[in-house]
């Protein structure tokens, strides 16, 4: 597969902090990348050296085949890329700040530009509707379509389904997908664990760290993490007791029932065998994404703190 980024040992501190440390990573063109980690942890960060916004205090790298020291205007050119926050403009409709964005393109026959832009994320309806008034579904496909309308090859976004309702989530992941399978390639940052496992892969950074790599499957078969399923009266109070027993890195539960998880299997077990009878029944389960990056947490050094 062509490779649409390949950096390596990318740092970057803003005066005393170290928010990026010795990050490398290989994206192949044309796959949904999912980049995660906690609050803090250097992905806005990352993602903006790599699309030449910051400048990284050493490391090296291409991004679309073009140096991200020496070339980061064409990068710029050739990227699109969605903040955090909605930044487009309240007061203007949706067809102003779609006209607008292709005029800062330099974009030719923006009319029909924009009106493919509109048709493409079902926006026609609501084109002379100002995007202040917009809910936060509609603000995504707004600016979803201000990201690809002069069609990026690569596309960063940053959180994009933060506080949208589950369907207009679902509604924006078969969008990326759509992308993608054109040809485009999609870097991802969210907290979601379901929006996790949409990406074809995932890299984990904790503390400005990039410590895994790999797919879902690639990443809970490496963890070695054991993971229990306890059902039965009152097993999703034994959380708090469990917790205290050596061997077990979590205990959560999941409706009335919990879910138990930790690396060694023989301290597991005999935490477990403990609450055992009076109708409680426990039964092996492979993890979860979401248990490898709290195991792989436990791990982590906070370098902030």
């Amino acid at each position: 597969m062509p490779v649409a980024i390949d950096v390596k040992g990318l740092n970057k501190s803003f005066g005393d902090k170290h928010v990026v440390r010795d990050v490398s990573i290989t994206v192949e063109a044309g796959r949904v990348t999912g980049f995660l980690g906690p609050n803090g942890s250097g992905k806005t960060t990352t993602m903006r050296m790599l699309c030449g916004l910051l400048t990284p205090d050493s490391g090296e790298g291409t991004c679309l085949g073009l140096d991200i020291l020496k070339e980061t205007g064409e990068i710029k050119r050739r990227t699109g890329y969605m903040t955090q926050r909605f930044s487009l403009y309240d007061d203007l409709t949706i067809e102003e700040n779609l006209l607008f964005v292709a005029r800062v393109y330099g974009m030719d026959d923006r009319r029909r530009r924009v009106a493919e832009a509109l048709a493409g994320l079902g926006l026609e309806a609501r084109r002379k509707q100002p995007a202040g008034a917009l809910s936060g579904g509609w603000k995504q496909r707004l600016a979803l379509a201000a990201a690809v309308m002069h069609e990026p090859r690569l596309l960063l976004l940053d959180e994009p389904t933060a506080g949208v309702d589950p369907k207009a989530r679902r509604e924006f992941w078969d969008q990326i997908h759509e992308l993608t399978a054109k040809g485009m390639t999609v870097m991802v940052s969210t907290h979601y664990m379901d929006e996790a496992e949409r990406c074809h892969d995932i890299a984990y950074i904790a503390y400005g760290a990039l410590i895994a790599r790999g797919t879902v499957a690639e990443l809970i078969d490496r963890s070695a993490l054991v993971t229990f399923k306890g059902e039965g009266p009152g097993a999703d109070r034994l959380a708090p007791a469990l917790l205290r027993e050596p061997g077990v890195e979590m205990a959560a539960p999941f409706g009335a029932a919990l879910h138990v998880s930790g690396p060694d299997r023989a301290l597991l077990e005999r935490a477990i065998s403990r609450h055992r009878g009076d109708g409680l029944r426990w039964t092996e389960g492979r993890p979860t994404i979401e248990d490898v990056f709290i195991h792989l947490m436990r791990g982590a050094e906070d370098n902030f703190r």
